[in-house]
């Protein structure tokens, strides 16, 4: 499997992804993502080279962003001047579940941040998702805060406060990387 910059022709792909992990995070019974996500902010992040895509042959199997920007609102000050990269809409397609791709995804978004200088992998977990957020916790993260309140990005209340973290550092993700 190989990772790869997505590109703007790729939203369609994304969303897609995006949709079929919506309807799957409703069967397990959590109203995680269930408010649409704009096309228009995924296109973003995409002009913005800050989202990638995991393609097994040419299926997207995955994909997650990865920036150095952090979400208003959710890490302090001091936390924003240590060097960081935050992990967003990390999706493993069902099709490709069970095969530890998220995690492998997290070693490769935590080798990229550890080879761009970044002391800290972050990320913000959906706040009633207690599974999802155990899930993280055994990949290595650890449990910074939770915050309730604010207003997120595509509008509602803030849902994702679930703050997370773990060191970079050199990994064998095993993708072969398209991405520099």
């Amino acid at each position: 499997m190989r990772i790869i910059p997505a590109q703007p022709d790729d939203v369609a792909k994304l969303l897609a992804v995006r949709e079929e992990a919506v309807a799957w995070l409703a069967y397990l019974g959590t109203d995680q993502w269930q408010r649409p996500y704009p096309a228009d902010f995924l296109l973003a992040t995409i002009k913005a080279d800050t989202a990638f895509m995991v393609m097994d042959g040419e299926a997207t199997a995955a994909t997650l962003t990865l920036t150095t920007e952090a979400e208003p609102g959710l890490w302090t000050e001091h936390e924003l001047s240590e060097p960081s990269r935050f992990v967003n809409m990390l999706t493993v397609a069902r099709t490709h579940a069970g095969q530890d791709l998220g995690g492998r995804l997290l070693d490769w978004a935590g080798d990229r941040a550890y080879r761009d200088g970044a002391k800290w992998l972050r990320l913000d977990a959906w706040t009633t998702n207690e599974p999802l957020q155990r899930y993280y916790l055994r990949q290595g993260f650890d449990h910074v805060r939770t915050l309730r309140g604010g207003v997120a990005v595509n509008g509602g209340p803030r849902v994702s406060g679930w703050l997370a973290q773990r060191l970079t550092a050199p990994a064998d993700h095993g993708f072969e990387d398209l991405t520099e």
